[in-house]
């Protein structure tokens, strides 16, 4: 009884581990999961703030090379950077709209910016075609372009010292994840043990009722025996009887037969008669071949 208790304990405590070791490795990959989106959002926000920094520069750059050369081939740097700046900063924009309000508004200040810079881009372009070279170069030496550029680094570089920061978080969510990992860990260990224990108890115990069963067909087989002998004996016993009876009727009918009256004449046959049927009857039920044909013990 302790044996089947213990078993059905131990099947419920596996289960039960079971459950657990699903549902921490469930939790775990969704954690997992959440990570590796988080980690790619940082690393695209991080590269669109190298892409508007990149359009900024290409355009500045245009804008010197012309200037000094005043040969249109040096403006395609600025008209593919420019062409690409609204749409770089819209993605920016968009990949921050879950991020907190202070880089929401580093993005609106940046895309003004961005804005200041390419309308004085454009008109020292526009001073250097119709041929004010002079002022073209005092508007760049007035280093209000420069300005611009200076602002856009540094709130590009706020907004990657921010995303650095949710990098921190990150890490600390991975460290949480290793946390998660260390305790998936410790439950299939866990859940192997307990396993391992239950097979040993379903073993011992199966061990333990191969033992019993043994023991009780040793213990039938003796009583069997016992009661063969108890049979044996009962049936000796009775054959004894059974044969007296018949040959003392038989000894009645030859001796004194003349002398008898007809009804008890009958009555030694009737005696005679039922002894027979008795043995017979004694043979019947312990298996015991030894009669003749006419019903008599050989």
């Amino acid at each position: 009884m302790i044996r089947k208790s213990a078993l059905q304990i131990g099947a419920f405590a596996l289960l039960a581990f079971i459950a657990w070791n699903g549902y921490l490795a469930v939790n775990h990959l969704k954690q997992t999961e959440n990570l590796a989106a988080l980690t790619l959002e940082s690393s695209q926000i991080q590269a669109d703030n190298a892409g508007v920094l990149k359009d900024l520069t290409e355009m500045e750059t245009g804008q010197r090379g012309y200037l000094l050369t005043a040969n249109p081939s040096y403006l395609h740097p600025y008209t593919d950077a420019k062409s690409r700046i609204d749409s770089d900063i819209a993605d920016l924009r968009v990949r921050l709209a879950n991020r907190t309000e202070r880089e929401r508004s580093l993005v609106s200040e940046l895309e003004s910016l961005a804005k200041s810079k390419q309308a004085e881009i454009e008109r020292s372009i526009t001073l250097r075609q119709q041929g004010y070279r002079h002022r073209a170069f005092m508007l760049v030496d007035s280093n209000e372009g420069m300005e611009y550029m200076d602002r856009a680094r540094g709130l590009l570089s706020s907004l990657s010292e921010a995303e650095t920061s949710n990098a921190r978080f990150d890490r600390e969510r991975e460290a949480s994840l290793r946390k998660a990992l260390a305790e998936t860990i410790v439950a299939n260990l866990s859940l192997l043990v307990l396993t391992a224990c239950l097979f040993g108890l379903i073993r011992h115990h199966g061990q333990v009722l191969k033992r019993e069963t043994t023991q009780s067909k040793q213990k039938l087989a003796v009583r069997d025996l016992q009661l063969e002998k108890l049979t044996s004996a009962l049936s000796n016993q009775a054959r004894s009887k059974t044969c007296a009876i018949e040959l003392n009727a038989r000894l009645l009918l030859e001796n004194c037969g003349g002398f008898l009256p007809r009804q008890g004449h009958e009555y030694a046959e009737q005696i005679k008669e039922a002894s027979a049927q008795m043995e017979q009857l004694r043979q019947d039920l312990v298996g015991n071949p030894g009669s003749n044909s006419d019903g008599k013990a050989a």
